[in-house]
Protein backbone atom coordinates (compact mmCIF):
# COMPACT_ATOMS: atom_id res chain seq x y z
CA UNK A 1 0.00 0.00 0.00
CA UNK A 2 1.35 3.26 -1.38
CA UNK A 3 -1.09 5.29 1.23
CA UNK A 4 -0.50 6.27 4.55
CA UNK A 5 -1.21 4.24 7.28
CA UNK A 6 -3.52 6.28 9.32
CA UNK A 7 -6.97 5.89 10.60
CA UNK A 8 -9.64 8.24 9.70
CA UNK A 9 -9.12 11.24 11.81
CA UNK A 10 -6.69 9.68 13.89
CA UNK A 11 -3.52 8.47 14.26
CA UNK A 12 -4.51 6.28 17.15
CA UNK A 13 -7.00 3.70 17.53
CA UNK A 14 -9.35 5.72 19.48
CA UNK A 15 -11.42 3.39 22.91
CA UNK A 16 -14.53 3.12 20.54
CA UNK A 17 -12.53 1.94 17.63
CA UNK A 18 -10.08 -0.39 19.40
CA UNK A 19 -13.41 -1.94 21.31
CA UNK A 20 -14.94 -2.68 17.95
CA UNK A 21 -12.09 -4.23 15.95
CA UNK A 22 -9.93 -5.54 19.19
CA UNK A 23 -10.80 -9.32 18.35
CA UNK A 24 -8.92 -9.09 15.03
CA UNK A 25 -6.51 -7.08 16.32
CA UNK A 26 -5.84 -9.43 19.15
CA UNK A 27 -4.08 -11.18 15.82
CA UNK A 28 -0.43 -10.26 16.07
CA UNK A 29 -0.93 -10.48 12.14
CA UNK A 30 -3.44 -7.48 12.44
CA UNK A 31 -2.68 -5.38 15.58
CA UNK A 32 -2.93 -1.48 15.92
CA UNK A 33 -0.95 -1.32 13.23
CA UNK A 34 -3.21 -3.66 10.39
CA UNK A 35 -6.25 -2.21 11.50
CA UNK A 36 -4.99 1.53 10.38
CA UNK A 37 -3.66 -0.38 6.83
CA UNK A 38 -7.77 -1.79 6.84
CA UNK A 39 -8.79 1.72 7.41
CA UNK A 40 -6.59 3.22 4.86
CA UNK A 41 -7.43 0.81 2.31
CA UNK A 42 -9.56 1.20 -0.50
CA UNK A 43 -11.73 -1.60 -2.15
CA UNK A 44 -13.96 -2.02 -5.66
CA UNK A 45 -16.33 -4.51 -5.17
CA UNK A 46 -17.78 -5.23 -8.96
CA UNK A 47 -21.84 -6.23 -7.78
CA UNK A 48 -23.76 -6.14 -5.33
CA UNK A 49 -25.58 -9.59 -5.89
CA UNK A 50 -24.84 -13.39 -4.05
CA UNK A 51 -21.05 -13.24 -3.81
CA UNK A 52 -21.07 -9.34 -2.37
CA UNK A 53 -23.84 -10.14 -0.05
CA UNK A 54 -20.54 -11.68 2.89
CA UNK A 55 -17.57 -9.61 1.09
CA UNK A 56 -19.35 -6.10 2.08
CA UNK A 57 -20.47 -6.43 5.45
CA UNK A 58 -17.36 -8.59 6.24
CA UNK A 59 -15.23 -5.90 4.63
CA UNK A 60 -17.44 -2.98 6.59
CA UNK A 61 -17.17 -4.66 9.85
CA UNK A 62 -13.06 -5.25 9.41
CA UNK A 63 -12.98 -1.59 9.02
CA UNK A 64 -11.98 -1.52 5.51
CA UNK A 65 -11.62 2.55 4.94
CA UNK A 66 -13.92 3.08 1.96
CA UNK A 67 -15.78 1.03 0.02
CA UNK A 68 -17.24 1.17 -3.30
CA UNK A 69 -19.87 -1.00 -4.82
CA UNK A 70 -20.73 -0.87 -8.34
CA UNK A 71 -24.40 -2.51 -9.70
CA UNK A 72 -27.12 -1.33 -12.33
CA UNK A 73 -29.53 -4.03 -10.90
CA UNK A 74 -32.67 -3.98 -8.68
CA UNK A 75 -33.14 -6.68 -6.28
CA UNK A 76 -35.91 -9.11 -7.64
CA UNK A 77 -37.56 -11.49 -4.69
CA UNK A 78 -35.75 -14.97 -6.54
CA UNK A 79 -32.86 -12.89 -5.18
CA UNK A 80 -33.67 -12.91 -1.45
CA UNK A 81 -32.88 -17.04 -0.87
CA UNK A 82 -28.91 -16.37 -1.86
CA UNK A 83 -28.34 -12.05 -1.76
CA UNK A 84 -28.92 -11.73 2.20
CA UNK A 85 -27.95 -8.02 2.22
CA UNK A 86 -31.02 -7.25 0.69
CA UNK A 87 -34.75 -7.52 2.22
CA UNK A 88 -37.90 -8.00 1.08
CA UNK A 89 -39.19 -4.19 1.52
CA UNK A 90 -36.34 -3.75 -0.92
CA UNK A 91 -37.39 -5.51 -3.34
CA UNK A 92 -37.27 -2.76 -6.75
CA UNK A 93 -34.95 -0.92 -5.15
CA UNK A 94 -31.38 -0.49 -6.84
CA UNK A 95 -28.82 -3.13 -4.89
CA UNK A 96 -26.38 -0.30 -4.12
CA UNK A 97 -28.79 1.32 -1.89
CA UNK A 98 -29.46 -1.49 0.26
CA UNK A 99 -25.89 -2.50 0.23
CA UNK A 100 -24.72 0.73 0.94
CA UNK A 101 -27.28 0.64 3.77
CA UNK A 102 -26.52 -2.45 5.46
CA UNK A 103 -21.99 -1.55 5.55
CA UNK A 104 -23.09 1.89 7.31
CA UNK A 105 -25.37 0.62 9.79
CA UNK A 106 -22.69 -2.26 10.59
CA UNK A 107 -19.88 -0.15 11.19
CA UNK A 108 -20.45 4.30 10.48
CA UNK A 109 -17.05 4.29 10.42
CA UNK A 110 -16.25 3.77 7.10
CA UNK A 111 -17.44 5.18 3.52
CA UNK A 112 -19.46 3.06 1.74
CA UNK A 113 -20.14 4.20 -1.50
CA UNK A 114 -22.96 3.20 -4.14
CA UNK A 115 -22.61 3.52 -7.98
CA UNK A 116 -25.95 2.47 -9.39
CA UNK A 117 -24.39 1.98 -12.76
CA UNK A 118 -23.57 -0.81 -15.35
CA UNK A 119 -19.48 -1.76 -15.13
CA UNK A 120 -18.68 -0.74 -19.14
CA UNK A 121 -14.85 0.15 -21.00
CA UNK A 122 -16.07 3.99 -20.77
CA UNK A 123 -15.82 4.41 -16.70
CA UNK A 124 -14.05 1.23 -15.35
CA UNK A 125 -10.77 3.04 -15.70
CA UNK A 126 -11.94 6.09 -14.10
CA UNK A 127 -13.71 4.23 -10.92
CA UNK A 128 -10.94 1.53 -10.64
CA UNK A 129 -8.32 3.86 -10.33
CA UNK A 130 -8.38 5.27 -6.66
CA UNK A 131 -8.53 1.94 -5.32
CA UNK A 132 -6.06 -0.73 -4.14
CA UNK A 133 -7.81 -3.76 -4.52
CA UNK A 134 -10.92 -5.20 -6.56
CA UNK A 135 -13.63 -8.12 -5.78
CA UNK A 136 -15.07 -9.27 -8.98
CA UNK A 137 -18.71 -10.27 -7.43
CA UNK A 138 -20.24 -10.46 -11.02
CA UNK A 139 -22.07 -12.76 -12.65
CA UNK A 140 -21.55 -12.65 -15.99
CA UNK A 141 -18.34 -13.29 -18.45
CA UNK A 142 -18.04 -9.97 -19.72
CA UNK A 143 -17.87 -8.15 -17.04
CA UNK A 144 -15.23 -10.57 -15.54
CA UNK A 145 -13.17 -9.86 -18.55
CA UNK A 146 -13.82 -6.09 -18.63
CA UNK A 147 -12.66 -6.48 -14.70
CA UNK A 148 -9.69 -8.37 -15.69
CA UNK A 149 -8.37 -5.99 -18.25
CA UNK A 150 -9.43 -3.17 -16.46
CA UNK A 151 -7.01 -3.76 -13.20
CA UNK A 152 -4.08 -5.54 -15.28
CA UNK A 153 -4.28 -2.12 -16.71
CA UNK A 154 -3.70 -0.08 -13.72
CA UNK A 155 -1.70 -2.74 -11.74
CA UNK A 156 -4.54 -3.23 -8.88
CA UNK A 157 -4.64 -7.21 -7.60
CA UNK A 158 -8.31 -8.75 -8.53
CA UNK A 159 -10.06 -11.13 -6.01
CA UNK A 160 -12.38 -13.42 -8.19
CA UNK A 161 -15.19 -16.02 -7.61
CA UNK A 162 -17.27 -17.84 -9.61
CA UNK A 163 -20.25 -19.85 -8.64
CA UNK A 164 -22.99 -22.05 -10.08
CA UNK A 165 -25.03 -24.70 -8.42
CA UNK A 166 -22.77 -26.49 -6.15
CA UNK A 167 -19.91 -25.61 -7.00
CA UNK A 168 -17.54 -22.58 -6.60
CA UNK A 169 -13.88 -21.25 -7.48
CA UNK A 170 -12.00 -18.67 -5.55
CA UNK A 171 -8.31 -16.91 -6.33
CA UNK A 172 -6.50 -14.05 -6.67
CA UNK A 173 -5.18 -12.58 -10.63
CA UNK A 174 -2.37 -10.10 -11.02
CA UNK A 175 -1.00 -9.81 -7.78
CA UNK A 176 2.81 -9.86 -8.71
CA UNK A 177 3.86 -12.62 -10.95
CA UNK A 178 0.82 -14.83 -10.82
CA UNK A 179 -1.70 -14.87 -13.91
CA UNK A 180 -4.43 -12.76 -15.06
CA UNK A 181 -7.72 -14.04 -15.78
CA UNK A 182 -7.31 -14.07 -19.76
CA UNK A 183 -4.07 -16.40 -18.75
CA UNK A 184 -5.94 -19.29 -17.44
CA UNK A 185 -9.40 -18.70 -19.50
CA UNK A 186 -8.41 -16.68 -22.98
CA UNK A 187 -11.81 -16.97 -24.16
CA UNK A 188 -15.38 -17.65 -22.79
CA UNK A 189 -16.98 -20.66 -23.41
CA UNK A 190 -19.52 -21.50 -25.78
CA UNK A 191 -23.01 -20.15 -26.07
CA UNK A 192 -25.39 -22.20 -23.70
CA UNK A 193 -22.23 -24.08 -22.46
CA UNK A 194 -22.80 -22.77 -18.80
CA UNK A 195 -26.00 -21.90 -17.62
CA UNK A 196 -26.44 -19.16 -15.31
CA UNK A 197 -27.60 -19.25 -11.73
CA UNK A 198 -31.30 -18.12 -13.34
CA UNK A 199 -31.08 -21.00 -15.65
CA UNK A 200 -29.31 -23.81 -13.60
CA UNK A 201 -30.23 -22.68 -10.24
CA UNK A 202 -27.46 -21.86 -7.12
CA UNK A 203 -27.72 -23.14 -3.45
CA UNK A 204 -28.30 -20.25 -1.37
CA UNK A 205 -24.95 -21.10 1.23
CA UNK A 206 -22.87 -21.50 -1.47
CA UNK A 207 -21.90 -17.80 -2.42
CA UNK A 208 -21.77 -17.06 1.73
CA UNK A 209 -18.77 -19.75 1.77
CA UNK A 210 -17.19 -18.37 -1.41
CA UNK A 211 -17.63 -15.01 -0.73
CA UNK A 212 -16.25 -15.08 2.49
CA UNK A 213 -12.87 -16.52 1.07
CA UNK A 214 -13.07 -13.52 -1.41
CA UNK A 215 -12.68 -11.51 1.79
CA UNK A 216 -10.34 -13.30 3.52
CA UNK A 217 -8.04 -12.83 0.06
CA UNK A 218 -8.44 -8.89 0.53
CA UNK A 219 -7.59 -8.86 4.17
CA UNK A 220 -4.28 -10.97 3.23
CA UNK A 221 -3.66 -8.26 0.41
CA UNK A 222 -3.92 -5.75 2.23
CA UNK A 223 -2.63 -6.45 5.85
CA UNK A 224 0.26 -7.77 3.67
CA UNK A 225 0.07 -11.48 5.42
CA UNK A 226 -0.16 -15.32 4.63
CA UNK A 227 -0.16 -16.40 1.08
CA UNK A 228 -2.86 -15.15 -1.48
CA UNK A 229 -4.55 -17.38 -3.68
CA UNK A 230 -2.20 -16.04 -6.48
CA UNK A 231 -1.42 -18.60 -9.17
CA UNK A 232 -4.16 -20.65 -7.23
CA UNK A 233 -7.62 -21.62 -7.73
CA UNK A 234 -9.42 -23.37 -4.79
CA UNK A 235 -12.41 -25.32 -6.28
CA UNK A 236 -15.35 -26.19 -3.33
CA UNK A 237 -17.77 -29.38 -4.59
CA UNK A 238 -20.55 -28.43 -1.98
CA UNK A 239 -22.22 -31.33 -2.55
CA UNK A 240 -18.90 -34.25 -1.85
CA UNK A 241 -17.68 -31.13 1.12
CA UNK A 242 -14.54 -31.17 -1.07
CA UNK A 243 -11.44 -28.35 -1.84
CA UNK A 244 -8.74 -29.08 -3.94
CA UNK A 245 -6.61 -26.86 -5.43
CA UNK A 246 -5.48 -26.46 -9.27
CA UNK A 247 -2.28 -24.32 -9.69
CA UNK A 248 -2.22 -21.76 -12.61
CA UNK A 249 0.91 -19.90 -14.61
CA UNK A 250 1.35 -16.98 -16.54
CA UNK A 251 0.63 -17.34 -20.13
CA UNK A 252 3.74 -15.00 -21.92
CA UNK A 253 1.54 -14.81 -24.95
CA UNK A 254 -1.38 -13.15 -22.96
CA UNK A 255 -3.25 -11.02 -25.16
CA UNK A 256 -3.79 -8.05 -21.90
CA UNK A 257 -0.86 -9.05 -19.57
CA UNK A 258 1.56 -11.03 -21.52
CA UNK A 259 5.24 -9.32 -23.07
CA UNK A 260 3.29 -8.18 -26.53
CA UNK A 261 -0.10 -7.48 -24.95
CA UNK A 262 -2.60 -6.86 -27.86
CA UNK A 263 -5.31 -5.42 -25.36
CA UNK A 264 -3.98 -2.29 -24.61
CA UNK A 265 -7.33 -0.04 -24.97
CA UNK A 266 -10.38 -1.38 -22.77
CA UNK A 267 -13.48 -2.44 -25.01
CA UNK A 268 -16.50 -3.99 -24.21
CA UNK A 269 -16.74 -7.82 -24.38
CA UNK A 270 -19.31 -9.16 -26.44
CA UNK A 271 -19.75 -12.54 -24.56
CA UNK A 272 -23.03 -14.35 -23.66
CA UNK A 273 -23.72 -17.60 -21.72
CA UNK A 274 -26.86 -17.55 -23.84
CA UNK A 275 -27.62 -19.51 -26.88
CA UNK A 276 -27.59 -16.68 -29.73
CA UNK A 277 -30.59 -16.43 -31.86
CA UNK A 278 -29.83 -18.03 -35.35
CA UNK A 279 -32.57 -17.59 -37.24
CA UNK A 280 -36.33 -16.39 -36.48
CA UNK A 281 -38.57 -19.02 -35.64
CA UNK A 282 -42.17 -19.18 -35.43
CA UNK A 283 -43.86 -17.98 -32.79
CA UNK A 284 -47.36 -17.86 -30.85
CA UNK A 285 -48.52 -15.12 -28.26
CA UNK A 286 -49.55 -16.26 -24.51
CA UNK A 287 -53.18 -14.58 -25.41
CA UNK A 288 -53.38 -16.54 -28.63
CA UNK A 289 -52.38 -19.65 -26.77
CA UNK A 290 -54.63 -18.97 -23.85
CA UNK A 291 -57.55 -18.43 -26.33
CA UNK A 292 -56.83 -21.81 -28.23
CA UNK A 293 -56.97 -23.45 -24.41
CA UNK A 294 -59.79 -21.96 -23.56
CA UNK A 295 -61.87 -22.79 -26.99
CA UNK A 296 -60.74 -26.34 -26.40
CA UNK A 297 -58.70 -26.45 -29.28
CA UNK A 298 -55.30 -26.50 -27.30
CA UNK A 299 -51.81 -27.49 -29.57
CA UNK A 300 -49.16 -29.72 -27.91
CA UNK A 301 -47.04 -27.86 -25.63
CA UNK A 302 -43.82 -29.32 -24.77
CA UNK A 303 -42.51 -27.87 -21.73
CA UNK A 304 -37.96 -27.97 -22.44
CA UNK A 305 -36.83 -26.40 -19.34
CA UNK A 306 -35.61 -28.75 -16.31
CA UNK A 307 -37.35 -30.86 -14.21
CA UNK A 308 -36.89 -28.60 -10.94
CA UNK A 309 -37.84 -25.66 -12.79
CA UNK A 310 -41.17 -27.33 -13.60
CA UNK A 311 -41.92 -28.03 -10.11
CA UNK A 312 -41.73 -23.90 -8.98
CA UNK A 313 -44.11 -23.59 -11.79
CA UNK A 314 -45.76 -25.36 -15.40
CA UNK A 315 -48.22 -24.75 -18.21
CA UNK A 316 -51.47 -27.45 -17.62
CA UNK A 317 -51.65 -30.19 -20.35
CA UNK A 318 -47.97 -29.89 -21.14
CA UNK A 319 -44.88 -32.63 -22.00
CA UNK A 320 -41.70 -32.47 -20.70
CA UNK A 321 -38.73 -33.02 -22.98
CA UNK A 322 -35.96 -31.31 -21.69
CA UNK A 323 -33.96 -29.38 -24.21
CA UNK A 324 -30.41 -31.28 -22.98
CA UNK A 325 -32.32 -34.46 -24.70
CA UNK A 326 -32.63 -32.77 -28.18
CA UNK A 327 -29.25 -31.16 -28.20
CA UNK A 328 -27.82 -34.70 -27.40
CA UNK A 329 -30.35 -36.58 -29.39
CA UNK A 330 -30.87 -38.88 -26.66
CA UNK A 331 -35.13 -37.27 -26.57
CA UNK A 332 -35.39 -37.33 -30.51
CA UNK A 333 -37.45 -40.69 -30.34
CA UNK A 334 -40.43 -38.69 -28.51
CA UNK A 335 -41.34 -36.36 -31.57
CA UNK A 336 -43.77 -38.35 -33.11
CA UNK A 337 -46.80 -36.49 -32.39
CA UNK A 338 -45.19 -33.20 -33.00
CA UNK A 339 -46.27 -31.28 -36.05
CA UNK A 340 -46.65 -27.60 -37.22
CA UNK A 341 -49.33 -26.78 -34.46
CA UNK A 342 -47.01 -27.68 -31.29
CA UNK A 343 -45.66 -25.02 -29.05
CA UNK A 344 -42.42 -25.15 -27.68
CA UNK A 345 -42.02 -23.13 -24.09
CA UNK A 346 -38.97 -22.42 -21.63
CA UNK A 347 -38.80 -19.77 -19.29
CA UNK A 348 -38.31 -16.56 -21.31
CA UNK A 349 -38.21 -18.19 -24.75
CA UNK A 350 -34.80 -18.65 -25.91
CA UNK A 351 -34.02 -22.39 -25.13
CA UNK A 352 -38.03 -23.27 -26.85
CA UNK A 353 -36.47 -21.44 -29.52
CA UNK A 354 -33.33 -23.36 -29.71
CA UNK A 355 -35.71 -26.51 -29.66
CA UNK A 356 -37.78 -25.15 -32.27
CA UNK A 357 -34.68 -24.83 -34.73
CA UNK A 358 -33.39 -28.71 -33.29
CA UNK A 359 -36.77 -30.17 -34.21
CA UNK A 360 -36.71 -28.80 -37.42
CA UNK A 361 -33.38 -30.51 -38.20
CA UNK A 362 -34.25 -33.45 -36.71
CA UNK A 363 -37.36 -34.06 -38.55
CA UNK A 364 -38.28 -31.24 -40.76
CA UNK A 365 -41.79 -30.06 -38.66
CA UNK A 366 -41.39 -26.24 -37.83
CA UNK A 367 -42.83 -25.76 -34.63
CA UNK A 368 -43.39 -22.66 -32.84
CA UNK A 369 -41.99 -21.12 -29.38
CA UNK A 370 -43.88 -19.51 -26.90
CA UNK A 371 -43.08 -15.83 -27.20
CA UNK A 372 -41.83 -14.87 -23.85
CA UNK A 373 -41.81 -18.36 -22.43
CA UNK A 374 -43.33 -18.90 -18.53
CA UNK A 375 -42.74 -15.19 -17.78
CA UNK A 376 -44.55 -13.80 -20.74
CA UNK A 377 -47.30 -16.30 -19.98
CA UNK A 378 -47.53 -14.89 -16.15
CA UNK A 379 -47.83 -11.40 -17.11
CA UNK A 380 -50.12 -11.77 -19.69
CA UNK A 381 -52.27 -14.11 -18.75
CA UNK A 382 -52.35 -15.27 -15.41
CA UNK A 383 -50.21 -12.64 -13.37
CA UNK A 384 -51.28 -15.21 -10.22
CA UNK A 385 -48.37 -17.73 -11.30
CA UNK A 386 -45.18 -17.72 -9.42
CA UNK A 387 -42.24 -15.90 -11.41
CA UNK A 388 -38.79 -17.18 -10.73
Amino acid sequence: MTRPTTLRGSTTVGYTQAERYSRQTLLPEVGAVGQRKLADARVMVVGAGGLAAPVLPLLAGAGIGRITVIDDDTVDVSNLHRQVIHRTQDIGVPKVDSAVRVMQDLNPDIEAVGVHARLTADNALELFADHDVVVDASDNFATRYLVNDACVMLGLPLVWSSISRFDGQVTVWGYGESPCYRCVFPSAPPPGAVPSCAEGGVIGSLPGVMGSMQATEVFKIVLGIGKPLAGRIVVHDALLGTWSTVTVARDPDCPVCGEDAEITVLEDEDVSCAVPVQQPVPLIEPVELASLIDAGRAPLLVDVRSTQEREIVKLPGAIHIDVAGLRDGSALSRLDEVDADTVFYCKGGTRSAEAVRLVEAATGVRARSLDGGVLGWIDAVDPSLPRY
